[in-house]
């Protein structure tokens, strides 16, 4: 089965757990708040008078912007046939919502596996050849990269030299995790995904908007259509899509005349992001100045002490050190149910960002410290080569060469498409994985503090553990006292007690990172 805007397989939506009476719910919710008892579903239904009532509220409820109630029905879908371009732009780009999906970093990419949108010849053996060089560098690039993942995976663990069929296959991971750099983000993505009756409804509206509006409305009505199927009135009062058109962003745009790729002065914006991220993947841009002190204060007014019981120092060492808070040293996060450290919260900070399109999909799911991504045919400029290379790529004479050649065709074939009239949205899904994201991100320490943890870990993607310790060290400078115990889990274990000091178990990465400072912190795999 095809779509019109599709030569692939379009997105297959399948409604694989939900509520099953999602509209009488709400409605029920609803009249539950000026009830003496909750109302149930059943009440909601029970005759046509009830009925009518139900159908009202749920009218005004919504027209009055009353939308909570919509929020407790969750569906959970499977996906198939999804470009991770729109699951980036799209599914993943609001807090709003939960996923599991296929991971490159572990998982061969087949061939054939990339989205094919409707277009003529010549253009279509444009793409369909840059798909193929693409797929051949991926699999070559696995090759020339395997005999320095052995040589340095073997330098860490020498003992397992003598068991190689064992590892072959952690080997082989590390050694495509690298190699998807050059895949297009058109590659097709598997996942389950859940969102809340409410953020459904808000999908259908802004469905159309940039970078990928075709794939993606598809893929809602897929969702819409699933859920519709069980429950028909649950979208009685569903608005319609916004068509492109009247998008915030398309307007903006269309008013300057600026709705296609970017130009020379898009260059030039991009290489001004660079100069000031100076060489680092993130750079503290903003923040509250008075945090430290703000943080003690709520710490005191949570416990009920005053300055003289409870010193600033000692209220920041109480809610950030491990040794103190026993919440810290736990894999179940308790932070934000916490009452004490619930005052982290009042710390902000915002950052300069520039991660590869793969490794911002990992830091984009870090839903509490969100971001401002660009619409991504506006960072691109024909004719401009503009990717993140990994350092084990860089490690690879051989392979960075061939990695350079490749996007280096690729960069071609796509303005050869612009040439030809194809649509950004669709000649764009050739850009590699590595094409840059720049963007602002911010946070507040308690959510940070999560993030940069478990980041910090010597298991975490290399570009996402590399700006994660720019962001720390960027904190130190301003706030140290707020961030001189935030290291990887193993060190906060260690400090609380807790053994053994990994939690990774099989996935140790085989450095004591407990014993390193931030400064002494460096990898390659």
């Amino acid at each position: 089965m095809t779509s019109p805007a599709f030569l692939s397989p379009p997105p297959k939506v399948t409604l694989t757990n939900g509520f099953t009476e999602p509209y009488d719910n709400a409605v029920a919710t609803a009249r539950t708040c000026y009830n003496s008892r909750n109302i149930t579903a059943e009440d909601v239904r029970r005759d046509e008078r009830a009925r009518e009532l139900r159908d009202r509220i749920a009218r005004e409820t919504y027209l009055a912007g009353h939308h909570t109630t919509l929020q407790h029905a969750t569906f959970q879908f499977a996906i198939e046939h999804v470009s991770r371009q729109a699951v980036w732009s799209f599914l993943h780009a609001h807090p709003f919502y939960n996923s599991e999906q296929v991971s490159q970093r572990y998982v061969s990419v087949k061939a054939g596996n990339v989205i094919v949108p409707a277009m003529s010849e010549p253009a279509l053996a444009i793409y369909r050849a840059a798909v193929d060089d693409a797929m051949r560098c991926y699999l070559e690039l696995g090759e020339q990269l395997l005999p320095k993942i052995e040589g340095t995976f073997y330098g860490i663990f020498p003992a397992r030299r003598r068991t190689p069929e064992r590892w072959a296959g952690t080997l082989k991971k590390r050694a495509q995790e690298i190699a998807r750099y050059v895949l297009p983000i058109g590659t097709f993505a598997h996942l389950y995904h859940t969102v809340s009756g409410l953020t459904l409804h808000r999908y259908h509206r802004l469905a159309g908007q940039l970078d990928v509006p075709d794939e993606v409305r598809l893929l809602v009505q897929g969702m819409v259509d699933a859920v519709g199927a069980i429950d028909p009135l649950f979208f009685a009062n569903i608005e319609d899509p916004l068509p492109l058109e009247q998008t915030l962003e398309h307007q903006a745009l269309a008013r300057l005349e600026r709705t296609g790729v970017g130009d020379s002065q898009t260059a030039a914006l991009l290489d001004d992001f660079d100069a000031e991220l100076d060489g680092r993947m993130a750079r503290l841009i903003d923040w509250k100045q008075g945090a430290p002190a703000t943080i003690a204060r709520a710490v005191r007014n949570v416990l009920g002490l005053s300055r003289e019981q409870l010193g600033d120092a000692a209220a920041i060492e109480l809610v950030l050190s491990p040794r103190q808070n026993p919440y810290l040293s736990e894999s179940l996060v308790l932070t934000t149910l916490g009452k004490t450290t619930r005052a982290l919260g009042h710390a902000h900070y915002t950052f300069q960002k520039k991660l590869s399109h793969t490794a911002d999909s990992q830091d984009q799911r870090h839903r509490m410290t969100p971001g401002s991504r660009p619409v991504l045919q506006r960072h691109f400029v024909p004719g401009r080569v503009d990717v993140v290379i990994p350092e084990l790529l860089r490690a690879v004479p051989e392979a960075e060469a061939n990695f350079r050649a490749t996007c280096e065709r690729t960069w071609d074939a796509i303005g050869k498409l612009l040439e030809l009239g194809v649509a950004p949205q669709s000649a764009l899904y050739l850009l590699p994985n590595a094409f840059p994201i720049r963007f602002e991100e911010s946070g507040d320490l308690l959510h940070l503090h999560h993030k940069w943890v478990h980041r910090l870990c010597y298991t975490a993607q290399e570009e996402i553990w590399r700006a994660s310790l720019d962001e720390v060290r960027a904190v130190r400078e301003v706030h140290p006292e707020l961030v001189a115990h935030v290291h990887a889990p193993c060190r906060l274990r260690r400090d609380a007690g807790e053994t053994p000091f990994c939690p990774e178990g099989p996935r140790f990465c085989g450095v004591p990172v407990w014993a390193l400072g931030l400064e002494d912190m460096q990898r390659l795999l």
